[in-house]
């Protein structure tokens, strides 16, 4: 039997990078999943795409059509999982974005964005997912995707950092009040994973004179790493099918550091 199995669990920015990972890794191991994401069409065809996973294991799968910073939109989709599968038992508040600028160059518009999503949703998100777990009883996870800027300030990401730091203080707020409810809160913070994101960054700072040439800033974020490389989706979703198993039970409150050595606090 998987370590999740039976578990009801729902990932947000799932429709590609970290947070599919995130979904199959939990399907391997017989999982209810949910795939959400903004892009709706791309969730569902992940959902698809994983129909036969799903049947191996023993759990079943659905996606959702999310803009997280939407508190109807999530309610909606919380309420949509809770009627295919019963109930809501590991949420994963893990969708995000980043727009890098230099920091003199930073605008209002570009903090709010990245603030909205980051910060705004994951809060959104932790609230709407409590509501139900405290209601059905028996307790629930909510896992919360920080990031290696939530420890340190970077100069060309900073509205980034900034909403990486709120997550960890989101994360331990919950986890004060939810206790009693027993709903655990944790967080897991990734340093540079080789995903659609990270290209897309990387790309961003060569744009805007940050790095001189493709793949310079990726180099220069791994440059560090004591493992010698950058993080793959799967040496995060061992950490992450933990957090959302009964194994992780005693844990709350914490950010378990995922990024190869590159930070260490």
């Amino acid at each position: 039997m998987g370590r999740v199995s039976g578990r009801v669990c729902l990932v947000t920015g799932a429709a590609r990078g970290l947070g599919r990972a995130i979904g199959e890794a939990l399907l391997d191991e017989g999982a209810d999943v949910c795939f959400a994401d903004i892009n709706g069409e791309g969730a569902a065809a992940v959902a698809r795409q994983n129909a036969a996973r799903a049947e191996a294991s023993g759990g079943r799968v659905m996606s959702a059509a999310v803009d997280v910073t939407r508190r109807d939109q999530v309610r909606a989709m919380i309420g949509a999982v809770a009627e295919r599968f019963g109930r809501l038992d590991v949420k994963f508040n893990n969708a995000g974005v980043n727009r890098p600028m230099n920091f003199l160059d930073v605008t209002e518009e570009n903090w709010r964005f990245i603030m909205d999503v980051n910060g705004l949703g994951t809060l959104i998100g932790m609230q709407e997912a409590a509501r139900p777990m405290i209601a059905q009883g028996g307790g629930g996870k909510i896992v919360n995707t920080a990031s290696i800027a939530g420890r340190q300030g970077f100069d060309n990401v900073a509205p980034y950092c900034a909403s990486k730091f709120a997550v960890v203080s989101l994360t331990q707020s919950g986890a004060r009040d939810l206790a009693r409810h027993d709903i655990t809160v944790t967080g897991f913070a990734p340093g540079v994973v080789a995903t659609e994101m990270w290209e897309e960054v990387d790309r961003d700072l060569l744009e805007i004179g940050a790095a001189e040439r493709p793949g310079q800033a990726m180099e220069d974020f791994s440059a560090g790493i004591l493992r010698g490389r950058v993080a793959r989706p799967e040496d995060i979703t061992g950490t992450t099918t933990f957090l959302a198993s009964a194994a992780s039970d005693y844990m709350t409150g914490q950010i378990v550091m995922i990024d190869g050595g590159m930070t260490l606090v």
